[in-house]
C-alpha cells in the first residue's frame, strides 16, 4: 500500500476542489444563457419566402406577424433577453433595437449567425433552426416594443 504525504494530500485535495469549481462555474455560465434549444414556430399563416434571404423584413405591421413573432420570442429569445424584450442584464435589450428597415439587415445576420466574441458563444446561430418566416415574425413583434434610447 502506496502511502501519501501530507503535502501530496493536500496537494490532491486542492486539485480536485479546482476542477469541482471549474465544473460548477461552466455550469453556471451555460445556464446563464438559458436553455437555447429552439422551439418550432408554425408560419403556415404567414407568407412563405421561400429560400432567399430577404434583407428588409417583409412583415413589417403585419398582425398576423406580430402575434406569431411574439410568441416566438416568448419561446425562443426570452431566456436571454428577457420577457417583453426587457433584458435582465444577460443580453442586449433589444426594445433599443432601431425599428425599419437600416437595422433589418443587421437583425437578421445576427440571428441567423449567432454571435461570438473571443471564441465564446454569446447567442446561437439560428440558421436551420428558425425559418426565416419565423425570425423576421420574432423583428416584427419587436417593433412593437421599441423604445427611444
Amino acid at each position: 500500500m502506496k502511502t501519501q504525504t501530507l503535502t501530496e494530500t493536500l496537494f490532491r485535495r486542492l486539485a480536485l476542489g479546482t476542477a469541482a469549481l471549474g465544473v460548477v462555474a461552466a455550469a453556471t455560465l451555460a445556464h446563464a444563457h438559458g436553455d437555447v434549444t429552439p422551439q418550432a414556430v408554425d408560419t403556415t399563416s404567414l407568407t412563405q419566402l421561400g429560400e432567399d434571404w430577404r434583407i428588409a423584413n417583409p412583415y413589417r405591421e403585419n398582425a398576423d406577424a406580430i402575434r406569431i413573432g411574439d410568441s416566438a420570442f416568448n419561446q425562443n429569445c426570452a431566456r436571454c433577453h428577457g420577457l417583453g424584450a426587457v433584458s435582465g442584464g444577460i443580453a442586449p435589450d433589444l426594445r433599443f433595437l432601431e425599428p425599419g428597415d437600416e437595422m433589418d439587415e443587421f437583425f437578421i445576420a445576427k440571428v441567423r449567425n449567432g454571435v461570438t466574441r473571443n471564441g465564446a458563444v454569446y447567442m446561437p446561430p439560428f440558421e436551420g433552426m428558425l425559418t426565416q418566416e419565423a425570425m423576421w415574425a420574432i423583428r416584427a413583434w419587436l417593433e412593437t416594443v421599441h423604445e427611444a434610447q
